[in-house]
């Protein structure tokens, strides 16, 4: 009899029930094991969802609130209750907590790029007014947060700059300016660049040139965020490894800060994890409305373990690994790129259970 079992033996003598080993017991001696939350997650009276957060995982990260749009809606007004309430409830329980994220262009204070007229702002402005929104948000959160996003999502799947407003109007030397100005805010905080499809290898390489840059400049960079938005047939898994290879080679970390698993048929032309793309409702692609087939839901376990076994064998490389959502009724996936559809990406069902699949991943990271 092993050692577990006569554990168990000896609980169920004494009338206790023997708990079993949750992701965060197993897989957290490798690495942060999180989820991404939103106040609607903290907030509910339904003691499912917050036992679905704090036992099984050690980290989150607030999924919305602390983007610019919702954090610092007007130039001189700052809207932090949200925010508040996702880092009490990390301390409250113990949890990590990562910032997401500081500077994109796809959810920006609205204000940020323009003057009372509606005319683009001046290189100087706007270099004040990131200065400004980085620093208060920053400031605020000092030594209650790990780390933060600085920038997401700044380069094209072709390793070209993403012509975002703070390209265009201030240049590339935006990035080295973010990340100095969020360090002189926190000192002790880790800075993170986050962005999808970084299996591609242009892609790749544009991000491992960035923090090689940013280091020989003298910037702190302390990891670098691998979304993982996945698909059945992507991204390759080859490319994926060397992708974490190439960015531990240039002195960084490597983050999984965004997984999930889109089981859904794509449209033409989609890729990518690209906010503003929106196709329209097609009964076609949505063919899980009862649930996944046999074959899907093979498929859906296989995926998920080929991931994680990347995972286990890169874990000296690896600090993070958060899937993108609670469940697979809070994930993204359901109503993008096309509103309306039904999808199962994640590792917790709609009725805040653990997936089957769960107990082959954490016996993975037992072996």
């Amino acid at each position: 009899m092993n050692k577990r079992m006569i554990l168990g033996t000896i609980f169920l003598s004494m009338g206790m029930v023997a708990t079993a080993q949750t992701m965060k017991d197993v897989l957290g001696k490798y690495f942060l094991i999180g989820t991404a939350v939103s106040t609607a997650n903290i907030d509910s009276k339904d003691p499912r969802v917050k036992q679905a957060i704090v036992d099984n995982f050690n980290a989150i990260v607030a999924e919305n609130c602390m983007k610019g749009e919702a954090i610092h809606p007007e130039e001189n007004r700052y809207y932090w209750d949200e925010a508040d309430r996702i880092v009490k409830f990390a301390e409250d329980n113990h949890m990590t907590i990562t910032g997401h994220c500081l500077i994109w262009h796809s959810q920006p204070p609205k204000w940020m790029f323009t003057d009372k007229e509606g005319s683009p702002v001046s290189r100087e402005v706007l270099i004040d007014r990131m200065y400004h929104h980085i620093t208060d948000v920053v400031t605020r959160y000092k030594g209650k947060i790990k780390g933060w996003d600085v920038i997401n999502e700044a380069f094209e799947d072709d390793g070209s700059y993403r012509k975002t407003p703070y390209y265009n109007i201030i240049g590339p030397e935006y990035f080295e300016l973010a990340f100095r100005f969020a360090h002189a805010a926190d000192p002790d905080t880790e800075l993170y660049y986050n962005d999808y499809s970084m299996a591609k290898p242009a892609k790749r390489e544009a991000v491992c040139k960035l923090v090689r840059d940013l280091k020989a400049k003298g910037c702190r960079i302390d990891a670098v965020g691998m979304q993982s938005h996945n698909g059945t047939d992507y991204p390759d898994l080859a490319d994926y490894e060397k992708t974490i290879d190439a960015l531990s080679a240039c002195g960084v970390k490597v983050m999984m800060t965004e997984l999930d698993l889109n089981m859904l048929p794509n449209p033409k032309r989609f890729g990518g994890a690209e906010v503003s793309q929106h196709f329209q409702y097609d009964k076609s692609f949505n063919p899980y409305v009862k649930g996944l087939t046999r074959q899907a839901q093979k498929m859906f376990n296989e995926r998920y373990l080929a991931f994680f076994k990347i995972y286990k064998k890169h874990a000296h490389q690896i600090s993070r690994v958060t899937l993108w959502g609670l469940s697979d009724g809070d994930s993204w996936l359901n109503g993008w790129p096309i509103p309306g559809r039904t999808n199962y990406s994640l590792l917790i069902d709609r009725q805040y259970k653990l997936k089957p699949i769960v107990k082959d991943i954490i016996k993975l990271f037992e072996q």
